[in-house]
Formats: C-alpha cells, sequence, structure tokens
C-alpha cells in the first residue's frame, strides 16, 4: 500500500476512534478537525505525506485558531493559505461554541505557536516541498477541547479514564505514521509530546531517535525570547538538523 493511503486511512480510523468517546465536565465541547475540515486535512497528506521522512515533529493538540481552522497541525492561517496553497472549504463542527466559531482560512486570529513553527521552516527551506521532503508535522492527539466559558482545555488536564482511553487510541495511530513514514528522529514539540515519543517508542524494536524542542507558546516565557534561534540550536546540538 502506497504511503499516502496509509497516512490517509491511518487519519480516518483516528478520527473515527475519537469520535466515538465521550467526556464529561467541565468539557462541553469537542471539535475533531479531521471531520469537519477533512478536505483540509486531506490535501495536506496527499501532497506532503506520500514518501518516508528523516524528521517527524509532533505537537500536542489543535489549538484554537490553528487546526481547529483550517485542519493542518499549527496551521497558522498565512501559512497554510499562502505558504502551503492549502484553501478547502472548512465545515462546522456538529456543536460549536458560539465563542469558538469555525471559519477557516477566512479566521483573522494568529495561532502564535503555528506562525512561530511554520515561519522557522519558511525562513529555513524556503519552499513546503523543500521542508516536507524530509519532514512531516503531525498532532498527537486531533481533538480540540472546550470548557463552557469557551476556554481551551488539554488533553493532559483530562480525567486520568478519559486520557487513558483517548491516549490508546492516538498511540495506535502515532505507531502507523511511524512505521508509514520510517523517520530517523521524532521530535516532540514540548515536553508533552516528547513524553508520548518517549512512550512509543520504547515498544519498538528498531526505534527511531527522539528529542524535543522547546514549544512555541506565547505562554512559555522562554518562548518568547528567540524561539526560532532556540529551537534551531536545539536541533543543531542534537544532529536533526
Amino acid at each position: 500500500m502506497k504511503i499516502g493511503t496509509q497516512m490517509k486511512n491511518a487519519a480516518k480510523a483516528l478520527s473515527s476512534s475519537v469520535s466515538d468517546l465521550q467526556f464529561a465536565e467541565p468539557v462541553a465541547f469537542v471539535y475533531n478537525p479531521l471531520d469537519y475540515a477533512w478536505s483540509c486535512h486531506q490535501q495536506y497528506l496527499d501532497r506532503f505525506a506520500n514518501s518516508t521522512k528523516r524528521v517527524i515533529f509532533l505537537g500536542m493538540n489543535p489549538g484554537p485558531w490553528g487546526m481547529t481552522q483550517t485542519g493542518i497541525p499549527f496551521g497558522e492561517i498565512p501559512a497554510v493559505r499562502d505558504w502551503m496553497k492549502i484553501t478547502s472549504e472548512v465545515k462546522s463542527p456538529e456543536l460549536e461554541h458560539p465563542k469558538r466559531p469555525v471559519e477557516g482560512i477566512h479566521c483573522t486570529r494568529s495561532e502564535v505557536s503555528g506562525r512561530r513553527l511554520w515561519g522557522l521552516f519558511a525562513e529555513k527551506f524556503g519552499n513546503p516541498e523543500n521542508f516536507f521532503e524530509d519532514h512531516f508535522v503531525l498532532n498527537y492527539c486531533p481533538l480540540v477541547f472546550m470548557e463552557e466559558s469557551g476556554k481551551n482545555r488539554t488533553p493532559d488536564k483530562l480525567p486520568v479514564n478519559e486520557r487513558e482511553n483517548l491516549d490508546q487510541i492516538c498511540d495506535i495511530h502515532l505507531m502507523k505514521v511511524i512505521e508509514a513514514l520510517q523517520p530517523e528522529w521524532v521530535v516532540g514539540v514540548g515536553a508533552f509530546a516528547e513524553s508520548k515519543l518517549i512512550s512509543i517508542t520504547d515498544k519498538m524494536v528498531t526505534p527511531p531517535k527522539v528529542t524535543r524542542i522547546l514549544h512555541p507558546s506565547p505562554a512559555s516565557p522562554a518562548a518568547n525570547r528567540d524561539w526560532s534561534g532556540t529551537a534551531q540550536k536545539q536541533l543543531n546540538e542534537k544532529g536533526v538538523w
């Protein structure tokens, strides 16, 4: 089976499995961009996930103004629309929070983490084809969790039983991706993603090498002091770049 087909099948299975999960309060809304933004995500996989990669970057889950809007990991609008040239229409989630509408590429808010991450890749590699020749980016968990107020709730804050059920599904998908893309390196974007990569690769006979970079979130004071320079230094020191 072709790599691109394996990736699409894996993403569809992930989407279907997580859609069956139930989450209790304080989670009031759950968005699945792999469902309502599938046309964008499919374009992403069709164009950029059809060959083996040397490096995979893994994030935690969609940000409210990134993948939530575009279906692309860390999917800052200008990076998706202007750099990757992915412009498919995005549908709305079945249950949509009034404070968190999904506007697709028409969203005017900026996903700072995505702007920093894709900005670094664009600066270093120029066009997306150069970057994706050897690299790929995905999220561990495809779901967005929101409280009644509209506040974002990250997967690590879920109760243990909910988290275990979710992790089981996400682990299977991550293993499928690693097996399909056969990377030399898997890079956690932040400590959470790195911990998931360590957990998965510990079970593999010939695992890829695992490392991490500083998460580009504006909530991190360290990331607000030359995140790009810090991330490049980390990747260079480890031998990823």
